[in-house]
Parts: structure tokens; C-alpha cells; sequence
């Protein structure tokens, strides 16, 4: 996508995910809604009506043909079945294929998932372990919602990140409750200690890792907990999620953003859910 040109309601196009920028010295994230080329900042809009509608109609993002449903959040079903960021291995990246020699797009492969990859702890909703190009720090945390974020280890690449994670996930879980990260009742976590503890059970798994790619394939990070901060006037109390499938007009008073959710006074979406959903906003 090119420059977003800013623009005020009444803009209509396909949705993409959030820009998000996280905000300097304690302050909150800075978000822009992306609306075909147009972006509309948000975090001005708190407090304000903001309205979508969805006309019908869904394009995919990838190659923009017209699709009657959307598939792995904005994908025809074409897309979705020969692209690679839309393979299996991407959600569970230990099951890598790329050396048996069907990977379905081996150069694609070659500058997404050969490069550094981070498995880090976050509290989004709880404690909970993931992975990440190291490139995606800390724009991944964000888009999750999470307000504490850890780097723990390095790789060099995302399989070897899919096996460390699988260790962690012994331990700790993978996901997100996102109805507890919107009600904004999380509890702090000291995630440094959290850290220590999980090395110090892992030890031996991790050692067998080492022993098969290598004792230097796997690198300790010496980094601080980074927080994280919103811009939310107020959470709900109860959640409601709208859904452009059952009802195609969502509006009400913007009264916070958080992960990939707008949240209204009259309920919540996960704007990601709907990439490639034209949308007329007012």
C-alpha cells in the first residue's frame, strides 16, 4: 500500500488493517483507520460518532478480484488456497515444508520466514507466549492488544521460532481471551520473572533444540518489558461484537481502540476480521 492520504468521514473503500504507531513516553498508541488509500486518524475521533457501513461488496486484498466471502481475514478463495502467507505453516510454523520442496512460493518463503524471528511473552489478557519477525516488534504487540511485551529469545528463522514456541506452550498459553483484553481488567505481570521461570523448566528441551540446529542457533535477549498504552476513554462493561455478516450498518460514540477493535458505545468489532470489506464511513 502507498501513502495513506488523511481524510475526513465520508470516504468509502476496502478496510485494511489499523495503522498503529505506539505512543512516545507513557503516552497512547496512535491509530489511523485505512479505508482503500485514505487513512482517517482516530485517536482525535474518541468520544465522537463514527459510523460504517458495508455495501456488499468484498475485494481481496491480494489480488483484488470481486468475492462473495472472505477467507484468513481478506482473501478470494483462489488467494487462500495457492498463497503461501495463507498456508497452514504459517499459523503452525513447525510444520514448515519449504525443504521437502513444496512450499508454494519458495521466494516469498525466502524473505518472510528466513529472517529473525523473536519468541516473546506478552500480557494481552494474561500471560501468553508468541513469535514474530523481529521486524513486527512492536507493531505484533499492539494488533494484539497486549500492554506488557517481552523479546526473550532470537532465531534465525520462523520454523525454529514454531519449535521453541511449541516448548513454551507446555508452560504457558498461545492466545488471546479478547473479551478480557477489551474490558481493560488485566493485571500487571512482573514478566521478567515470568521469564526466568519458564527458562529454568524449558532447560532441557531448549538443550535439545541446541543439539539440533545448533548452540548458536538460539540466543537469549537482555531486554526490558516494554509497556503499552491505549487510547480508551472507557471499556465496556459488557460486550457486545457487531458483525458486518449479520448487520452491515455499525455506528455509535468511539470510545476507545485497542488491538485491531474499535470500541462504540453500542459494541465492539475487530476491524481486521473484516479486510477487504468495502465500507462507507460517516
Amino acid at each position: 500500500m502507498g501513502e495513506l492520504k488523511e481524510c475526513g468521514v465520508g470516504l468509502q473503500g476496502c478496510l485494511t488493517k489499523m495503522a498503529v504507531v505506539p505512543g512516545e513516553s507513557g503516552r497512547p498508541a496512535d491509530y489511523t483507520l485505512r479505508v482503500g488509500d485514505a487513512g482517517l486518524p482516530l485517536n482525535e475521533r474518541l468520544g465522537h460518532w463514527l459510523g460504517l457501513e458495508w455495501t456488499g461488496a468484498i475485494a481481496c486484498t491480494h489480488c483484488g478480484r470481486a468475492t462473495r466471502k472472505s477467507f484468513a481475514q481478506g482473501y478470494c478463495y483462489p488467494c487462500f488456497k495457492t498463497l503461501a502467507q495463507c498456508d497452514t505453516c504459517i499459523v503452525k510454523p513447525e510444520t514448515c515444508h519449504f525443504f521437502a520442496g513444496t512450499c508454494r512460493e519458495p521466494v516469498w518463503a525466502e524473505h518472510h520466514c528466513f529472517q529473525p524471528h523473536v519468541v516473546y511473552l506478552a500480557n494481552s489478557s494474561g500471560l501468553k507466549v508468541g513469535i514474530t519477525r523481529k521486524s513486527q516488534i512492536p507493531t505484533r504487540w499492539l494488533d494484539q492488544g497486549a500492554i506488557q511485551a517481552l523479546p526473550i529469545l532470537e532465531v534465525d528463522t520462523r520454523q525454529q521460532s514454531g519449535f521453541v514456541e511449541m516448548l513454551f506452550k507446555e508452560r504457558v498459553a498461545d492466545r488471546t481471551n479478547w473479551r478480557a483484553m477489551l474490558k481493560g481488567e488485566v493485571e500487571r505481570l512482573d514478566l521478567v520473572a515470568e521469564r526466568d521461570r519458564l527458562l529454568a523448566h524449558l532447560d532441557s528441551g531448549l538443550a535439545n533444540l541446541r543439539e539440533r540446529f545448533g548452540a548458536e542457533f538460539l540466543r537469549l535477549l537482555d531486554s526490558s518489558p516494554t509497556e503499552l498504552e491505549y487510547p480508551v476513554h472507557q471499556f465496556p462493561g459488557k460486550i457486545v461484537s457487531h458483525n458486518f455478516d449479520k448487520r452491515r450498518d455499525v455506528g455509535g460514540t468511539l470510545m476507545g481502540i485497542k488491538g485491531q477493535y474499535l470500541l462504540l458505545d453500542t459494541g465492539v468489532i475487530n476491524l481486521r476480521k473484516f479486510t477487504g470489506y468495502e465500507v462507507v464511513v460517516t
